[in-house]
């Protein structure tokens, strides 16, 4: 059987991921008044709920949603709450739920970036933004330092159409969580 959230972390994650797709896509910015109570609502929900499993579960999912994209925070890729949000996703639920969700949002964001690229006639200076970008990494800058503009997209809204398609899927025992074993 695949992973279902409990109803009370499903409410609490869909009621997160509306106000801050909702923020995003009017202001560019996720307050760390949506991102802090969904983290910790997770982690104490789910030990509350679920004992030890319950807070590793949590704790693997925020570890999962949060940490690949602290990276790309800190070299200016995403912005803080972007990272925030996804780990609010992982402590709601786990890590398979979280690397779903991970993945299909950076699918989600990726088509909505080329939308954004096309429509605004910027394709080369975004894709001089993401190549100064590996190359900063490796130099230790950020590229938001130097070139300014570029595609953006707000990344929740693509978190929450993930989220919910990774939950779907789960609901229905689709492919995504057959092919990650999600019991």
């Amino acid at each position: 059987m695949a992973y279902r959230p409990d109803a009370w972390a499903l409410a609490v994650l869909a009621a997160a991921l509306i106000a801050a797709a909702v923020r995003d896509v009017r202001t560019g910015t996720i307050p760390n008044a949506i991102t802090y109570p969904a983290i910790l609502a997770g982690l104490i929900g789910q030990a509350v709920f679920g004992g030890a499993d319950g807070l590793a579960a949590a704790l693997g999912g925020l570890a999962v949603g949060f940490g690949p994209l602290l990276i790309l925070w800190l070299l200016g890729g995403i912005g803080g709450g972007d990272a925030k949000l996804m780990g609010a996703v992982g402590a709601l639920s786990n890590w398979r739920f979280a690397l779903a969700s991970l993945a299909l949002a950076f699918a989600a964001a990726a088509v909505m970036a080329v939308v954004v690229m096309i429509r605004n006639r910027i394709i080369r200076l975004t894709l001089q933004r993401i190549g100064l970008t590996l190359w900063l990494s490796v130099l230790g800058g950020r590229a938001d330092d130097v070139v300014p503009g570029g595609a953006t997209v707000p990344f929740a809204l693509a978190v929450a159409l993930a989220a919910a398609a990774a939950w779907l899927d789960a609901l229905l025992g689709g492919p995504i969580s057959t092919a990650m074993g999600a019991r």
